[in-house]
Order: structure tokens, then C-alpha cells, then sequence
């Protein structure tokens, strides 16, 4: 039998082809092949919202492929089991003229020999709800996105800002908890740490009264307190032992794996989701191609009981039958789909020791992550003893507390360790035992605000808000941060004026489109399409029932020229005297005085925030200083003239100029990083501007600076591969697509 089977994935079609024996051809789609027009909505608006899909750009070759190699063969649809796939799985239907009810579809969650025999045995037609959930959600995003921009475009005086129906509502999580950042003001209070003959305490209350709510709010207030402390006589008031257990944690579903990812490797969501599809789809090894983890866009705990079985396997005969415990996780949300299982290994008795030689260090770190969790997940729990030591002064005023935590049997930990190591407590008193002081100690602190997001803690948010699902997280942080919205600065996730900009318009404009429980209620609707329970044109006709009268609104403020956003702000002018307005321009924002015309740069570290319709500076003298015409000093001198050199803000962005001008007119340009290194050399890439303004990259290492690199060009490099031909992936921005990934060998060849 002659058998053409499809697949989206270069990696995955070399892995299955291994699986497949005589009669099977296998190729890829590299991807989407058709999706909504770039130059227009693409969308119907008669009431149907009848999508209206094209060849996307350069897949014109990969469909001749496809087509050629179909001929006279059984097709068999292979991509992905989410709706991305499903969607795949039909335009490629659409192209071939299959018919959609045969049976040619087959689906896995893992790609090795059994699942692949399996899944071809039982193939299904196309699951034609889930490719509507999936057309309604591109539609749903076509419409805010291209109805919203050019408001947006007007409003910011800069057309490349863009809308989105999803990422909005995360710029919004972002943009809120940094307002109360910003207005947070610390509170000064003291803390008072103990040693008793050698155990370390810590001061909880006094007179009864926890210290947590009743602070110590000045230094004077602390050494009365201290002093107190160190003419007082103490007792052991209550040595307390308690058992405890801790719980074996479920197997990692996209999310859960992207936080722990995050907090135990640093990778961030993207760098996660980008290792583990490798990892998936298969990795070139002595072995041949292997895939060594199951499906990674899930929201599933369930495991296959083949799983089970080897799991189970693998730990009475290298851990020990005390260490394990059969068990299938049962997720009560409603929304998960169970046909998918959780992000497991696809061979659990290859351990992360036996694949050193297999994987590179970022995969083996992930695999060893996702390893350990399965494993633990069918381990047993840890005990562990928990001490708690109050300590008393005779006269019942200070109470101290020392606690720790003693492992009696690591269970589960043997495979998944916690991340911090518990505290065991070291005492030879009893209860009523006099206990003498070594030393006390006071220490100044201050309350802290709230913690700024990061890429797992935002996830967390989305999860539990029910915003996005799955395959969507990393897309939305990589748009909000690509269209600079939202900056990174170590781990956390910062809005920068722009981003808190276009959110204060959207909210303002478009409060319900961005609300999180209408997000989410659409979610639930999409979910509702895929299960056939909801039809995909009544939700699209409900949302654009509430849309369109909004976008009515707008277009009138618009005509009579109403729409703007600019913001009188708390600065004064240095000139005039008069306050200042926040405007948002083609460089990005600066304040202005509509008096006299002068302007002044906005530093990217100031704080401000929105009461009701003025814009507030934290620290107005700081924004004068660092934004006046004289720049900031840099600690150089000029190479010219001797005066001090200083960073300014120009017409193209920052650069160094000396403080003696217009007598000296020396210059340098700021040279600022790119996201990937040469593709060259390998050395660091730099952003520079033409005469121009236009920007434009070239390496660190060139003969302009007396090394011997030639890179340069008009596009961003990224540290990613082309999945086709191995050449290095750009960024590159369109109106259609915003910022995207593109490789300029391959589009050559096409």
C-alpha cells in the first residue's frame, strides 16, 4: 500500500519516518499553509464572518510538494492533536480535496512505534468542531486586532502599535500591579533576631500582641525594646513536635512545566516551549531520530498505563518498593481536554544519566525537569517532623520562636528535591527549662510592594484567570514584549511607557473587550465550539453585537477630532512655567509644554501613574534634571575639547554628545545590544541608526572596530535556527504579522 502521511514539523516527519515501515512516504508542512489575507480583514461581515483564507507567503512551493507527492497515494493527516494541528490538518484536506468524512486523521500524544502503529490503525475524520474553535478564535483575533490598531495608530501618532484580543488583557495585569507598585510607599519597621545558646529566634509578639500587625516603627522605639530584651531572664515555654507529610505533586501539564522551568532552570516560556517541541518531535542521535517526551501543549494530569506500568518498573527495581506508589491524576477542571496526557517521558527507563551523551545541555536540563516530576508523581509522599520552640521571658512580655523541620523519608524527593533545604533544630532543653540569651540583634527593614510579575508568575495569573489556554502562553509574552510594550529587567516583567500608554487607551476605550472575565468567557466559548455545544458564528455574532457599537463610538470621536491621549501631567516647564503634557510620538513618548513648544524626554526608569485625567511623576526634580537639553554625564571626557561627555535623547533615540556644544559638535552613537549573536562569528550583534534614523545591526567584531567580521544587516538576529535549512532566524516586522521569525536563506531559495 502507497501511504503519504503529512506532518507539520521537519523533526517530527524524520522521526516518523523511522517508525514506518515500506509503502510510507512522509513530509512536512513546515507549519500553517493558509491563513487569513495580510492586506486585508479577510473576513466576511455579513452576519456570516465567513473567513476568506489564502496561500500564505513562500508555501506556494511546499503545496506543489505536498501535491506532487499525493498523487495516486492514501493521504494520512499527522499534525499536532491541538487546534493549531486540527486547523493544519483541514486546509491541507481543503488543498488535496480529501473528503472531509474519511477517515485520515490520526492523532498521538507521543511519537514512538506503538503509539505510531496505533494511531495509524485507528485513523478518524477531522474533528470539525475543533477546526471551527480554532477559525473562530483567528477570526475573533483578526477583528480586534484590525479594527482596534488604527485608533491606536491615531492616537500614538506611530503605526506599527498593534491590538490584541488575549495579550491586551496580560499588558493590563502587567500595567495594573505596577501602578500599585508605583504608588506604594514603604513603611520603616524593626525586627528583632535572638540566639539562646546557640538556637537561633526570632521576636513574634509582645505583650500578646503579634509583631507581624503591631510593628516596631523607628530605631529609637527598637533599642528601648532591645534593651528591655537584654535585662530579662527566659524559659523553654513549649517544645512542639508535629508530623507531617508533604504530597506527591501531579506531572507537569504546559503550564505547570513553564513555571518550574522558570524558577528551577531560569529558561524563560518561550526558550521552554521552543526545548521541549524538540524534544517532542525528535532529536538527531546515535541512535537515530528519537522523540523523548510526550505532547507538550496540554492541560491534562492523565497518564497511559503503559506509563504507569514502566514507571512503576523502574522504581522497585532502582529505588526500592517503598518508593512507589501507582496513581493516575484526575484534573476537576472543566476545560481540560483528557484526550491529551500529561508532559511525561516518552521512554521513562531512560534516565537523564543514560542520555548525557544524547542530549545538549539546555534539552538534558528540561528532560531531566520533566523526568523527575513523572517519576515523583509515582513516588510516595515525604515525611517530615516539624519542631516549633517558643521562648518566654519570665515575665510572659517577649515571645520568641524557633522553628525547623527534620526529613524522616524523602519519598517522592528522592526524584524531585525541594528547593530549599529544611532548617533542623538543635536543643537539649524541656519545656520549663531556663534558656539564657547569647545575644539579640535589631535589624531595619521596610515593607515591601507587591512583586513585579515574571514570565511564570504571569502564566500562573493567566491560568488561574482563565486567560489564553495552553499553546497561547508563550505567544502572548513573546508579542507583548516584542512589540516593547513590556520590558525585562533580570526576571521580571516591567510595562514601559508605551505599553502603559496604549493600556491606559484600551481601557479607557475598550474596557469590556479587555476585561478578564469577558476574556475568559470567550475562552469558555471557543472551548464550548470545540466540544460542538456552542456554534462558532453565534459566538462571533454575539461578540461583534457588543464590538461594533464601540467601534461607532470611536469613529465619531474621530471625526470630530476628540481622540487623543494626550495627558497634562504633574511637571512644570523650565521655560514657561506651565505644565506639561505626556504625548506618545513616532519615537515613543516625551512630555511637552503646549505653551512654548519646548520638550523634554521621559527617562525609562521614571515612575508615574494616572489620577483621573493627569498623569503624576513620582519625582518631578529627577525628570527636569535627567531630561534637560544639557544630558546626563557618563563619567568621560570628550576626545576633542576635554569637557564631560553626556548620554541625550535625540530625534533617533539616545547618544553621547559633549557638554560644549555648539562649540564642540563631538558625537558617538549609543550602541545598544540585539536579542541574538552573529551568525558569523558568533560575536554580539549592535543596533546602530543611519544618517537616516533607520536602524540597522551589525557585529561588535567588525573592521570598524578593528576586528575582522562583515555582518551587518537591516534585520534583528535571533539566537533561533531555521527548522529547514539550519540558517539563522531574523526578526522582521510587518503591519499584518507584527514581529515575526524569517529565514532569508530559505526565502532566497523559494
Amino acid at each position: 500500500m502507497n501511504r503519504l502521511v503529512i506532518v507539520e514539523s521537519p523533526s517530527k516527519a524524520k522521526t516518523i519516518k523511522k517508525y514506518l515501515g515500506q509503502g510510507y512516504d512522509v513530509i512536512s508542512s513546515v507549519g500553517h499553509i493558509r491563513d487569513l489575507p495580510s492586506s486585508e480583514l479577510g473576513v466576511q461581515m455579513d452576519g456570516s464572518f465567513e473567513p476568506k483564507f489564502v496561500t500564505m507567503e513562500g508555501k506556494q512551493k511546499v503545496i506543489k510538494e505536498i501535491e506532487k507527492k499525493a498523487k495516486g497515494k492514501e493521504v494520512i493527516l499527522a499534525s499536532d492533536m491541538d487546534r493549531e494541528g486540527e486547523a493544519i490538518a483541514w486546509h491541507i484536506s481543503e488543498i488535496l480535496g480529501l473528503d472531509k468524512k474519511k477517515a485520515n486523521r490520526v492523532i498521538f500524544s507521543e511519537i514512538t512505534k506503538t503509539a505510531i502503529e496505533k494511531a495509524i490503525k485507528n485513523p478518524i475524520p477531522i474533528n470539525e468542531p475543533k477546526v471551527e474553535a480554532q477559525f473562530a478564535r483567528r477570526i475573533l483575533d483578526r477583528l480586534v486586532g484590525y479594527k482596534i490598531s488604527p485608533f491606536l495608530w491615531r492616537v500614538m501618532r506611530a503605526s506599527k502599535l498593534s491590538a490584541g484580543r488575549v495579550q491586551s488583557v496580560a499588558l493590563r495585569f502587567i500595567c495594573e500591579l505596577e501602578e500599585k507598585i508605583t504608588m506604594f510607599d514603604p513603611e520603616e519597621y524593626w525586627k528583632f533576631k535572638a540566639v539562646f545558646e546557640g538556637l537561633e529566634a526570632t521576636l513574634t509578639k509582645i505583650s500578646d500582641k503579634p509583631l507581624d500587625s503591631n510593628r516596631v516603627k523607628n530605631q529609637k522605639e527598637a533599642e528601648k525594646i532591645k534593651k528591655e530584651i537584654e535585662k530579662s531572664k527566659f524559659v523553654v515555654k513549649n517544645i512542639q513536635e508535629k508530623k507531617n507529610v508533604k504530597q506527591v505533586p501531579a506531572p507537569f501539564t504546559t503550564s505547570t512545566l513553564q513555571q518550574s522551568a522558570s524558577n528551577r532552570l531560569g529558561f524563560g516560556v518561550s526558550k521552554t516551549m521552543q526545548i521541549a517541541q524538540r524534544l517532542y518531535e525528535g532529536v538527531e542521535t546515535p541512535e537515530g531520530q528519537l522523540a523523548f517526551i510526550t505532547y507538550m501543549r496540554t492541560d491534562s494530569t492523565r497518564i497511559s498505563e503503559e506509563a504507569l506500568d514502566k514507571a512503576e518498573k523502574y522504581i522497585n527495581e532502582n529505588i526500592g518498593k517503598e518508593y512507589h506508589k501507582k496513581r493516575n491524576f484526575v484534573t476537576k477542571k472543566s476545560t481540560v481536554q483528557d484526550a491529551h496526557e500529561a508532559i511525561r517521558p516518552t521512554y521513562p527507563e531512560r534516565t537523564p544519566e543514560s542520555l548525557k551523551n544524547m542530549l545538549s545541555r539546555d534539552d538534558l536540563r528540561l528532560y531531566t525537569l520533566i523526568w523527575s516530576r513523572f517519576m515523583a508523581s509515582q513516588s510516595t509522599p515525604a515525611k517530615y517532623v516539624n519542631t516549633k520552640v517558643t521562648i518566654l521571658d519570665t515575665n510572659e512580655k517577649f515571645n520568641f520562636e524557633a522553628n525547623g523541620s527534620e526529613c524522616e523519608f524523602d519519598g517522592f524527593e528522592k526524584f524531585f528535591p525541594p528547593s530549599k533545604n529544611e532548617k533542623k533544630l538543635k536543643i537539649r532543653k524541656k519545656n520549663g527549662d531556663g534558656i539564657s540569651l547569647d545575644s539579640i540583634e535589631t535589624e531595619q527593614s521596610f515593607t515591601m510592594p507587591p512583586a513585579r510579575y515574571t514570565e511564570a508568575s504571569l502564566v500562573k495569573k493567566m491560568e488561574k484567570e482563565g486567560i489564553g489556554r495552553p499553546s497561547t502562553y508563550a505567544s502572548i509574552i513573546k508579542t507583548i514584549l516584542s512589540r516593547q510594550y513590556v520590558s525585562k529587567d533580570g526576571k521580571t516583567l516591567m510595562p514601559t511607557t508605551l505599553g502603559i500608554m496604549v493600556n491606559r487607551f484600551l481601557t479607557q476605550n475598550f474596557p469590556k473587550i479587555i476585561q478578564t472575565r469577558f476574556t475568559a468567557n470567550m475562552e469558555n466559548d471557543l472551548d464550548n465550539i470545540e466540544t460542538g455545544e456552542n456554534d462558532w458564528h453565534v459566538v462571533l455574532k454575539e461578540f461583534y453585537d457588543t464590538f461594533d457599537p464601540v467601534l461607532g463610538k470611536m469613529d465619531k470621536l474621530v471625526k470630530e477630532k476628540k481622540l487623543n491621549m494626550d495627558t497634562k501631567s504633574n511637571v512644570k516647564c523650565t521655560e514657561c512655567d506651565d505644565f506639561l503634557e505626556l504625548r506618545i510620538g513616532k519615537f515613543g513618548a516625551y512630555l511637552t509644554c503646549a505653551k512654548c513648544g519646548k520638550n523634554f524626554s521621559i527617562p525609562e526608569d521614571a515612575k508615574f501613574y494616572f489620577e483621573k485625567n493627569k498623569v503624576i511623576f513620582k519625582d518631578t526634580k529627577s525628570i527636569l534634571e535627567q531630561t534637560a537639553d544639557n544630558g546626563r554625564e557618563i563619567g568621560r571626557e570628550c576626545p576633542k575639547c576635554g569637557a564631560d561627555l553626556v548620554e541625550k535623547n535625540g530625534r533617533f533615540g539616545k547618544f553621547i554628545a559633549c557638554s560644549n556644544y555648539p562649540e564642540c559638535k563631538y558625537t558617538e552613537t549609543l550602541d545598544e545590544p540585539a536579542r541574538g549573536k552573529c551568525p558569523s562569528c558568533g560575536s554580539e550583534v549592535i543596533r546602530r541608526r543611519s544618517r537616516k534614523g533607520k536602524v540597522f545591526f551589525t557585529c561588535k567584531n567588525n573592521k570598524y572596530n578593528g576586528g575582522e567580521c562583515e555582518f551587518i544587516s537591516w534585520y534583528e538576529p535571533s539566537d533561533e535556527k531555521c527548522p529547514e535549512c539550519g540558517g539563522t532566524l531574523f526578526y522582521k516586522y510587518t503591519k499584518a504579522k507584527g514581529e515575526h521569525l524569517f529565514c532569508p536563506e530559505c526565502s532566497k531559495k523559494k
